[in-house]
């Protein structure tokens, strides 16, 4: 894969690569990323879709909220896992975010290329216990 930037699941199964400059990078503190990434946040890059590119697709299986439900982020939402390894690999089909994937900066495969977060959303849920970081805060999403 000759993208500029790749990653993949903690396998490898499934890998990734984009060469898009990310139009939106943040730290999630919502309900649904704590629980989707098993941690206090997911930090995400916004990538657009035309750009993005997937090998292994035949080992991911998603976990779809549905077009209409509700979820932090808005309406729909898929989630997309390796099934060998349950890796997130990826996030797209957000109804309120058309033509954009949603990176988990973890699967990046080169860690001295994460993206700096731009903000922080959905802040009210925040554990007390870490700090905010010194960029632009959101209670809820950022504005489009």
């Amino acid at each position: 894969m000759s993208k500029k930037y790749t990653g993949s699941c903690a396998c490898g199964a499934v890998t990734y690569g984009f060469d898009s400059e990310p139009s939106f990078i943040a730290n999630c503190h919502c309900t649904d990323c704590k629980r989707s990434s098993g941690g206090e946040m997911a930090t995400f890059a916004a990538v657009p879709d035309a750009d993005f590119t997937v090998s292994g697709a035949d080992t991911t299986k998603t976990y779809s909220y549905g077009p209409d439900a509700e979820t932090c982020a808005g309406k729909g939402l898929d989630r997309v896992f390796c099934t060998n390894c349950g890796s997130r690999a990826y996030t797209n089909n957000l109804k309120d975010f058309p033509g954009i994937v949603f990176v988990q900066e973890g699967t990046l495969d080169r860690l001295d290329e994460w993206f700096p977060p731009q903000a922080e959303i959905f802040t009210w849920s925040r554990e007390k216990w870490l700090p905010a970081l010194d960029i632009a805060q959101y209670d809820h999403r950022a504005p489009a």
